[in-house]
């Protein structure tokens, strides 16, 4: 089965790998890698999705699609972290730097010795609340929180100062709709837009730059990417994940020490 990039993440230095096969569980609403809109389909012919051509210094992104707490029950990588950095080095040809993404906020130890993502407010949670992780492990690289415009004030604000009074970053990662769900009165908000494959209902810039506005001085506070008209999407305008992998790889590295 051949490798086939995320366009989005191409000419980033990261690369992506989805070791698993099938559909995630989680189920995310709008998501982008089974909702039938992924680079990825069909997704029974193309997962798993692993590199076999890179340089020790690309990173790989470890569950672009799925979910990394989810492990083949026959998997060689299904006992933890360490077996499936071994699996991913041993089909990558060579020495291997990644990170995990996750949505499930149990059982962190799985990811022990290496940097990990984790979404707080997945799936049935993204509108109403979030996970909070009160002794967030040394190896949690950020957290991402999904943003709407009607979720800012009961969710995102929130989980904001919840990890800020942490010292954990925070990545908003602004939601984006292939079907019109945006509730009456926030559409004004919104504008049908292509992002990287596929058109949307995206966030406007000026909304954007709005709810970005009020976390201007927080250190711990940064945006995948820029929404709206004038936006850009591909990950190598924005840096974000190379920043904290290494500020996280230091952080370990100075625990250790």
């Amino acid at each position: 089965m051949s490798y086939i990039e995320n366009p989005k993440i191409k000419g980033s230095g990261v690369f992506c790998a989805i070791p698993q096969t099938g559909e995630c569980p989680q189920k995310c609403a709008d998501c982008f890698f089974q909702g039938g809109r992924s680079y990825l389909e069909p997704l029974q012919e193309n997962v798993p999705n692993i590199p076999d051509d890179i340089e020790y210094w690309h990173i790989i992104r470890v569950n672009d699609g799925h979910d990394s707490y989810f492990l083949e029950p026959d998997a060689k990588w299904r006992y933890g972290a360490d077996a499936t950095r071994d699996f991913l080095q041993k089909r990558c040809r060579g020495r291997i730097q990644l990170f995990f993404n996750t949505s499930i906020a149990k059982n962190f130890e799985r990811y022990r010795g290496m940097p990990f993502v984790l979404t707080v407010n997945p799936a049935e949670m993204t509108d109403v609340d979030f996970h909070r992780v009160a002794d967030p492990p040394i190896n949690l690289m950020f957290v991402r929180i999904r943003v709407n415009t009607w979720n800012v004030e009961s969710v995102v604000n929130p989980a904001i100062s919840f990890y800020a009074e942490r010292q954990v970053p925070v990545v908003l990662t602004f939601m984006r709709y292939y079907e019109e769900t945006i509730p009456e009165g926030h559409r004004s908000f919104y504008i049908y837009k292509k992002k990287v494959l596929n058109d949307y209902w995206v966030l406007r810039t000026e909304t954007w730059e709005s709810i970005m506005w009020r976390h201007r001085f927080n250190k711990w506070v940064s945006s995948c990417g820029i929404e709206g008209e004038e936006g850009f999407f591909e990950c190598r305008h924005c840096g974000v994940c190379l920043r904290e992998y290494f500020a996280t790889m230091d952080r370990m590295w100075r625990e250790e020490k």
